[in-house]
């Protein structure tokens, strides 16, 4: 498997036309009329294929913009407790939700949530079924395939000794005793012909039990807006899983909802020189880009050059390993000039931090057909406070 991930940003689009600028920095600028535009393709793939599709929070929870996912979208998808709640008062249609594992404490509230409970384990099923059952809430099994897809080992959930998913070689009807749903999650960033490949692999193994089921749930992981995704092979595929099994069919995108709609804008603070040119950066890896260091990846940046002036970027903190990469411009750099990497509305905006007080990054919204701009959320030292003690 690769070490790196590759980055699946796209065109920089509409961005080229924005001025960096407009907004402080750092900052997430993110493209109303992108995000429309992939939520129309997603609406599409619905309406075709008979799907249900729900938005994953986890990838991308931008809930000012809950009114425009809640016209296209069946609803949202949570990993727990605080996006089951948000899925539920901010955007509506259905909520399902997955957890690797939960907590006894939590469960009345995730099941007042929730249309769907998706379990992990079959320990947790038998353990909360009951309970699931006298609130009416429909309960899913996630199953590991046993069928490896990932591009990176760690990001595998189908990797040797996976804690995700029950492995679907150990499934018997006994088992399947009160399950209404199949879900699996096993793409990252990946076409159509990687799910195909994952259900002709399990198909013979779930035979015995998809008489059996309501729904079979496909995860996120699909890159379905991105521009050489084979949408047509994914609604005849869905349609004949719906006619032959006689089940409804959920997909989950996440990176999909928000793909090539948000840049980060940044700014360079300082250009010091040690073996090489380097550069530092308001976007701090760690705080700001946690994928970059966890994945790795190499984000791509908004109008590099392919030959020039090569830095070293990194970010204000003091971790030696906040590196966000090697970048090229064919001019010089100067102090304060500003520079924006691409696709970064999916995951990094969820999961920025405060590690060494670095402040988190404005949230702006920008309508690229009509210009508007508007800040939606800046950040002060009172969100750094607050989660301390």
């Amino acid at each position: 498997m690769a070490e790196m991930m590759t980055t699946q940003a796209g065109d920089a689009g509409a961005f080229r036309n924005f001025d960096l600028n407009r907004v402080p920095t750092p900052c997430f600028v993110v493209d109303e009329k992108a995000v429309e535009q992939n939520l129309a393709i997603l609406s599409d793939v619905g309406s075709q294929s008979g799907a249900q599709v729900l938005s994953a929070l986890k990838a991308f929870s931008m809930f000012s913009l809950a009114p425009l996912v809640r016209q296209h979208l069946d609803g949202t998808c949570a990993s727990g407790i605080y996006e089951a709640r948000l899925g539920r008062e901010e955007y509506g249609g259905e909520v399902a939700t997955f957890c690797a594992g939960y907590k006894e404490a939590d469960m009345d509230e995730i099941l007042s949530l929730s249309d769907h409970v998706i379990f992990n384990s079959i320990a947790q099923k038998d353990r909360f079924l009951a309970k699931a059952q006298a609130a009416g809430v429909q309960v899913g099994l996630r199953i590991n395939p046993e069928h490896s897809e990932g591009e990176i080992a760690k990001y595998d959930p189908c990797a040797p000794c996976s804690r995700l998913g029950t492995p679907v070689s150990q499934l018997s009807h006994e088992i399947m005793v009160g399950v209404d749903g199949l879900h699996m999650h096993t793409l990252c960033e990946q076409g159509f012909e990687p799910l195909m490949r994952t259900w002709e692999a399990i198909a013979p193994k779930l035979a015995p039990f998809l008489g059996h089921l309501k729904w079979l749930n496909f995860g996120g992981g699909h890159h379905i807006t991105r521009d050489d995704y084979d949408r047509d092979g994914l609604i005849s595929f869905i349609k004949a899983i719906r006619e032959t099994h006689d089940v409804d069919v959920y997909l989950e995108p996440g990176e999909a909802v928000a793909l090539d709609a948000g840049i980060l804008v940044g700014e360079i603070l300082d250009l010091p020189t040690n073996g090489m040119a380097l550069a530092i950066t308001d976007i701090s890896a760690t705080c700001h880009m946690p994928d970059v260091i966890e994945a790795p990846y190499r984000p791509a940046l908004m109008a590099e050059a392919e030959a020039g002036h090569t830095y070293r970027l990194g970010g204000p903190s003091c971790l030696a390993g906040d590196v966000i990469g090697d970048y090229t411009w064919d001019k010089p750099l100067e102090i304060g000039q500003r520079f924006a990497f691409l696709d970064q509305a999916h995951y990094s905006m969820v999961k920025t931090n405060t590690f060494n007080g670095v402040p988190l990054p404005t949230i702006a919204l920008w309508n690229s057909e009509t210009d508007a701009l508007k800040i939606i959320k800046q950040f002060g030292y009172d969100d750094f406070k607050e989660r301390l003690s």
